[in-house]
């Protein structure tokens, strides 16, 4: 596990790395095409095995004039077997943010992969884990409870389930899955009220009405990085809006440092564990 400029997590772990995903403002492609290893390909495997699909299972680092190689296929989809024991090797509580390289739930990840990562966060249960992706339905597969009419057990493990967003659109699918938490970034649009809430029965925001309760455990916001040529710079009344509307419903908010030039103000660095918040169980 590595430390990391994330600010919202202790560290990052990274038991599978790559994404089929191709979207064009991710920061995770960039750096692995910058630390990946020149030359090879999914074909070069001598330490692995390689997928139909064009995923590799890595059972040991792969070693190239005698380091190991953190990205050895670009970001082609990798299982890092090596690494499962690393949160049970630490032993002080952590909050980690799993697959930081990856969507570990993108529809080519197989289901024995993503098993294996909670067995490894099972046997490390003093660990907090964050998990976010931009295919949350798959959450449907997660249980907590042994359920065997679903494919994948987390067990008893202290875990928030997030997706990943960046526009309206998204948003409406985010909340129309079973999860915790989102992270608004890079935030590209404004985004509606309604996602904010269940059972929203009136558009008046005097207050919560019966039956009314706050949709996010969490709301992450932050903007877009790097150079990319279309480079979307969010606006602060997008942000003010997010930040009105989850103080209306208790809703803790985390802005990331890269919206510093944009807020302007102090940022706001909330988080659901704190005092004061105690966002829904909305699993």
């Amino acid at each position: 596990m590595n430390r990391t400029g994330i600010e919202w997590c202790d560290r990052t772990w990274n038991p599978i790395t790559g994404c089929f995903h191709d979207c064009p403002y991710c920061y995770a492609r960039g750096i692995a095409r910058r630390f990946g290893t020149q030359g090879i390909n999914t074909t070069d495997v001598f330490q692995g095995s390689v997928h139909e699909a064009g995923t590799v299972v890595l059972h040991e680092p792969y070693i190239r004039d005698g380091n190991a190689q953190p990205y050895p296929f670009g970001f082609a989809p990798t299982f890092h077997r090596y690494r499962l024991t690393e949160p049970e090797n630490e032993k002080k509580p952590q909050r980690i943010f799993v697959g930081s390289m990856a969507d570990m739930f993108g529809k080519w990840v197989p289901d024995e992969w993503i098993q294996a990562v909670f067995d490894a966060c099972a046997a490390a249960p003093w660990h907090t884990y964050l998990f976010l992706t931009k295919n949350p339905e798959r959450y449907y597969q997660v249980n907590n409870d042994d359920d065997e009419t679903t494919n994948l057990t987390l067990h008893d493990t202290p875990a928030l389930f997030g997706a990943t967003v960046t526009n309206n659109d998204e948003m409406e699918r985010a909340y129309e899955s079973l999860i915790d938490w989102v992270s608004i970034e890079p935030l590209h649009g404004r985004i509606s009220k309604e996602w904010f809430m269940y059972n929203m029965c009136t558009d008046s925001f005097e207050g919560p009405a019966d039956g009314e309760i706050a949709r996010w455990a969490w709301v992450v916001i932050g903007a877009e990085t790097g150079n990319r040529r279309d480079k979307i710079k969010p606006e602060r009344t997008w942000i003010e809006e997010i930040v009105e509307t989850c103080r209306f419903w208790g809703t803790p908010v985390f802005m990331k440092d890269n919206l510093v030039d944009v807020w302007g103000d102090a940022l706001i660095q909330e988080y659901p564990w704190e005092e004061g918040h105690h966002g829904p169980d909305s699993r």
